[in-house]
């Protein structure tokens, strides 16, 4: 298994026990008094989990099974790498910048978020780059 693989697959692990973890937070926030901005963590408990676990799970396995032409050996492992680094970094910055936003309405978290999604978008497209060859190739040459 290549180190990027494990290095995806262990960071959505760690999203898992934090997107739980929230939402722990989240259902006992009445009863144990907590804070207001607990009740704002309901988005970041859905990016944690659906991004942070499943989407960087889903990258991992992508990068491990679909298979590498030749002539691509570190091109597609520093895309790889890029893309790692968008989607964690912009995951973290959403984590910090969506509770921020909603008990400051027009300040710069706003550009946060959007950075974010931004950051976000872009491993999406590395992942793109990365896959879109390996599978155009097989289907080109069967038509």
């Amino acid at each position: 298994m290549p180190i990027l693989t494990r290095w995806y697959i262990r960071t959505s692990f760690l999203y898992l026990l934090a997107s739980l973890l929230v939402g722990v937070a989240i259902a006992t926030r009445s009863q144990l008094g907590l804070p207001a901005v607990f009740g704002a963590l309901g988005p970041v408990y859905f990016h944690l989990f659906l991004v942070g676990w499943i989407t960087q799970l889903i990258f991992g396995v992508t990068f491990w099974l679909f298979p590498k032409q030749k002539d691509e050996a570190l091109n597609w492992e520093r895309t790889g790498w890029l893309a790692w680094f968008a989607l964690n970094s912009g995951l973290l910055l959403r984590t910090l910048a969506e509770p921020l936003t909603v008990f400051n309405p027009g300040s710069i978290w706003g550009w946060g978020l959007v950075l974010s999604a931004f950051l976000q978008w872009l491993a999406g497209m590395g992942l793109i780059l990365i896959v879109w060859r390996r599978v155009y190739t097989r289907d080109r040459t069967r038509r």
